[in-house]
């Protein structure tokens, strides 16, 4: 395996004409070339990669002409990396590696794998050379320079911040809501926190809303202040429209449709930035009860989950104070962009593991305490449930779950949007029934149209509602001639195959309420021969109206309506 392994990196490269994110080439014919040392930092910032030495990417990624030494290019690695002795190491945080060697053309190469470096080793760079100035990342077939915010990053990734905790030295206690802190003294008045706290300095000390000495710190300056854009003028969420699926091209004018700069609190900035979005989507009413309900075609409940957690989670630090999170609203997505890289060893494989953590530990209590306006809830949760509740949310509603990307000093988090596809739901549902749908079943339609088939599982996990709500919604919509059972609890749309005609359907009421019945008790009272009968009740079974009790070919075979 190894061997085709190799051959078929050799055959992408030379077939592409260039190394890639994965495989770095270098000639090194005589001697170790000094960008090797690029290309290993590049890679342990990164995802891993293989550097393979020997081969000259100018001639297709073939041997050198004069050979290739390949003993004293060994050698010189080893010792470069660490194992040769520390006075020729070359790199701080150097990774974990591997070497072999392997033929092309006949002629020796030296393959290193290079691993990534875990989180709290990184970044790995050239000692001489220092930081930023030594430190890389891989982009696709280039080594890049990492930016002063992407090494600081890197080496805050596992450090709690201390920037919440500060003193923001201009402020007061005057530039707090004083109905914000009311209502969060009284929500935490028979808790622990404030026990023995008996002046409100006291208890505006221990909630972290201040220090000791009447110091307003940041993370009650962000949570509770009346406009903490007074002291950070870029800490808000700027909230741009554009006309297309991009932004506007270098060089061209910048043009949107809208944008809205929400300020204020934490409160009244995420809340002025999910109205911002959600009325510059496309809507769609659904009947509930005997009203209807205008709904944005991606879930409130998953921009707002969203857009907390960006200003949540986010890199409070000096370097990034200057940088607003940003919810880009295109034609066919909408992205929202914090400052500041996963933390506290999360990776885009983890996240979705439910275990909660957050950089900002005096920031997150404070915001589970204070409810937006008009609200009783909290404006976060500190669970670690918020993606899968936003990963069940879009699927309820035929949306595909969102979909992250973490770089060094930002991380981007992307929902889809039906797009065209809203009016063409909106007509294709209501071809299938006369009535309005509820909206349970419309997310099951679509879950099934979606998926080619729903279960009651399915419905209950994508809805959160109970098993017999979930069966009682895919049978109504069975029996109604929308949906047909394929299975235990699996239903797929009718019009995948023909609803029954007259005779079929005589035949079905016939079986409803009865005790399975055999094909010649079926032919006695519907009048049909046997051979007809037989053929009737094959294409029912084929359709998911009947269920056969046995294989065709067994004599004890009988009939009965499906119920599941």
């Amino acid at each position: 395996m190894r061997d085709q392994t190799f051959e078929e990196m050799i055959a992408r490269i030379r077939r592409q004409a260039t190394d890639d994110a994965r495989v770095e080439v270098k000639t090194c014919a005589k001697k170790l070339s000094s960008d090797v040392w690029e290309s290993v930092s590049a890679f342990a910032n990164t995802a891993g990669g293989t550097i393979l030495l020997g081969l000259t990417e100018a001639t297709g990624f073939a041997p050198p002409a004069e050979g290739f030494a390949i003993d004293r290019v060994r050698d010189q690695f080893v010792e470069g990396i660490g194992d040769g002795g520390v006075s020729g190491v070359k790199l701080t945080n150097p990774p974990q590696y591997g070497m072999r060697r392997e033929e092309v053309d006949g002629a020796p190469v030296l393959v290193i794998t290079i691993g990534a470096n875990p989180p709290g080793s990184r970044p790995c760079f050239l000692t001489a050379r220092g930081l930023p100035g030594g430190a890389f990342k891989r982009v696709d077939d280039k080594d890049v320079q990492l930016s002063a915010t992407e090494v600081y990053e890197l080496r805050h990734e596992l450090d709690p911040s201390s920037v919440d905790g500060q003193i923001v030295d201009e402020a007061r206690v005057e530039d707090l809501d004083p109905e914000l802190v009311r209502d969060l003294l009284l929500r935490m008045k028979d808790s622990r926190a404030l026990r023995g706290a008996h002046t409100r300095d006291e208890q505006l000390s221990r909630v972290h809303l201040t220090d000791r000495e009447g110091g307003v710190r940041f993370a009650g300056l962000l949570a509770a202040g009346l406009y903490p854009q007074q002291f950070f003028p870029r800490l808000l969420i700027d909230v741009t429209v554009h006309p297309g699926n991009e932004k506007s091209l270098p060089g061209e004018p910048l043009r949107f449709l809208d944008r809205v700069e929400c300020t204020g609190n934490l409160v009244e900035a995420v809340n002025d930035a999910v109205s911002a979005v959600t009325r510059n989507l496309r809507t769609y009413a659904v009947v509930e009860g005997s009203g209807r309900r205008d709904i944005p075609e991606i879930p409130v409940v998953v921009l707002r989950e969203a857009i907390a957690n960006a200003v949540l989670h986010r890199e409070y630090a000096p370097l990034f104070i200057g940088r607003p999170v940003t919810v880009d609203i295109f034609a066919d997505r909408v992205e929202i962009t914090s400052p500041g890289g996963l933390w506290g060893g999360k990776t885009l494989e983890n996240l979705r593991n439910g275990v909660s953590s957050s950089r900002n530990q005096r920031l997150l209590p404070l915001m589970q305490r204070i409810a937006p306006e008009g609200a009783a809830g909290f404006t976060v949760e500190g669970q670690g449930s918020g993606i899968l509740l936003m990963d069940n949310e879009m699927k309820a509603h035929a949306l595909e779950k969102p979909r992250f990307q973490a770089d060094h000093d930002q991380v981007r988090v992307t929902l889809l949007r039906h797009g065209a596809e809203v009016p063409e739901h909106r007509a294709w549902l209501r071809e299938l029934t006369d009535r309005e749908l509820s909206a349970h079943e419309d997310a099951a339609l679509l879950i099934a149209r979606r998926d080619g088939s729903v279960s009651a599982k399915a419905l209950r996990t994508a809805l959160r509602i109970d098993s017999d709500e979930a069966r009682a919604i895919l049978s109504s919509l069975r029996d109604e001639g929308v949906l047909r059972g394929r299975g235990k609890d699996s239903y797929a749309l009718a019009d995948g195959a023909p609803l029954p005609n007259d005779e079929d359907a005589a035949i079905i009421r016939g079986l409803t309420g009865t005790d399975p019945q055999s094909i010649h008790e079926i032919a006695a009272w519907s009048g049909l021969t046997l051979g007809t009968a037989r053929a009737r009740m094959r294409k029912l079974v084929d359709d998911g109206w009947v269920q056969a009790t046995a294989p065709p070919q067994s004599r004890h075979r009988k009939y009965v309506v499906r119920k599941d």
